[in-house]
């Protein structure tokens, strides 16, 4: 596994129905840390890639959500963990654009900044558009129970992606990917 694709909300951090708008709202999700940290002391590459909408819904400017990114890094950098780029979306879904999930704008940029194989990358995610947008660039899709995932997993299986892995959360997901022979991820 080169690289890990990481939705934010609801996989790092606690998804709100009223959306993250500040900092202080703000609640890394149990384990989540600890697990960025667990990918990166084993090489893994680590990106976060999320639609963050409420830019373009105006709730939220973008230099906002480029704080809560910093901050987010900055906490998992002190905890052992490396993120080598966040990346989001700040369309709403009716402007139809090529970054939003379950669009894969998002991961083909970083993969060609960074020189990415997707076919050797994972994406994890709480929601069929991640896993979408991840099985369209040839990534395995990796769906956690956590955030919206619970109910988003009928709607994945029902989708059958290729190679689904269903994970409780972001740490049990790691478990499971990092207990496979090279090469199975």
């Amino acid at each position: 596994m080169q690289a890990v694709f990481l939705d934010r909300d609801g996989v790092i951090n606690e998804n709100r129905a009223d959306h993250v708008k500040h900092w202080s709202e703000f609640r890394f999700l149990p384990g989540a840390v600890e697990a960025i940290a667990r990918f990166s002391r084993t090489g893994v590459s680590v990106f976060v890639v999320t639609n963050q909408a409420v830019v373009n819904r105006g709730l939220v400017s973008r230099q906002t959500v480029d704080d809560i990114n910093r901050r987010m890094v900055r906490e998992i950098a002190a905890r052992g963990g490396h993120v080598e780029a966040v990346a989001y979306c700040p369309h709403r879904p009716e402007e139809c654009c090529y970054c939003r999930k379950p669009r894969p704008g998002l991961l083909l940029r970083l993969a060609g900044r960074h020189g990415l194989q997707l076919t050797e990358s994972v994406v994890i995610g709480d929601a069929l558009s991640d896993l979408q947008a991840g099985v369209a660039v040839g990534c395995r899709p990796v769906l956690v129970l956590t955030g919206r995932g619970r109910e988003h997993l009928a709607q994945a299986r029902a989708a059958h992606l290729d190679g689904l892995i269903v994970a409780s959360d972001l740490a049990a997901a790691v478990d499971l990917l990092l207990s496979q022979p090279a090469g199975v991820a």
